[in-house]
């Protein structure tokens, strides 16, 4: 059993239950609240170590929330979306969410994603390389998984930090989006191709002078991404 603690935020006791049954059977320690309000509360007194939301909520809305969450941490964030919530689905990126599942949800699926994007924060099970990595005034450090601009500490989601490390570590090589889902995210067929086009856009607003026109995440059309140096 792992003392990973899992908060589910759904206001539909079916689904709550479900998702908590699966994550129990996965061994995590998930416990769920139906209530937006209720759950901010929560964390502030004790922030855990995932969470799951839905994107409409009552009291306070997930992608509100999300935003909340991501301003005072780096816990890992997925969002649950009705499949017309697209624009949600986005928002939700932008805010910092590490990931989303399109309901109706396979359980099993959404497990997935969450040991996915453990298994992506924790240096135990990969086999990170341990070198400091500095071009120019950026520097990245996998094993603190701390990232410095000019000195200055950035604040990026956990899969920001693994597109932006997988980037740095082959400057000038190009990745095709699949490439980087596959990478970073590990299940190509589930995500959203625009997953990658929303991470990339929000870490240029995070590292570049002019995000519009960036110097190091660069596009290559027709093709994907590259880091310049």
């Amino acid at each position: 059993m792992t003392d990973i603690r899992i908060m589910v935020v759904e206001d539909e006791p079916n689904i709550a239950e479900i998702v908590s049954l699966y994550l129990t059977r996965a061994g995590f320690q998930p416990f769920s609240i139906s209530n937006g309000q209720q759950a901010q509360e929560e964390m502030e007194k004790d922030m855990p170590d995932f969470v799951i939301l839905d994107v409409m909520l009552p009291g306070l809305d997930g992608l509100s929330l999300t935003r909340w969450i991501r301003e005072r941490s780096n816990t890992p964030v997925i969002l649950m979306t009705a499949r017309k919530e697209e624009i949600d689905r986005i928002s939700g990126l932008e805010m910092g969410a590490d990931d989303y599942v399109v309901k109706p949800f396979s359980p099993q699926e959404l497990v997935s994603r969450v040991k996915a994007i453990l298994r992506r924060t924790n240096p135990v099970e990969q086999s990170i390389p341990s070198k400091t990595i500095k071009l120019g005034d950026l520097v990245i450090n996998p094993q603190t998984r701390l990232v410095t601009l000019k000195e200055n500490e950035l604040i990026l989601t956990t899969k920001e930090f693994d597109l932006l490390f997988l980037l740095m570590r082959h400057p000038r090589q190009v990745f095709t989006r699949d490439q980087l889902l596959d990478e970073v995210w590990g299940l190509v067929e589930y995500i959203d191709p625009s997953t990658v086009t929303v991470h990339i856009r929000r870490l240029r607003e995070k590292i570049e002078i002019n995000p519009s026109k960036p110097d190091h995440l660069q596009t290559v059309w027709g093709t994907g991404y590259k880091f310049e140096p």
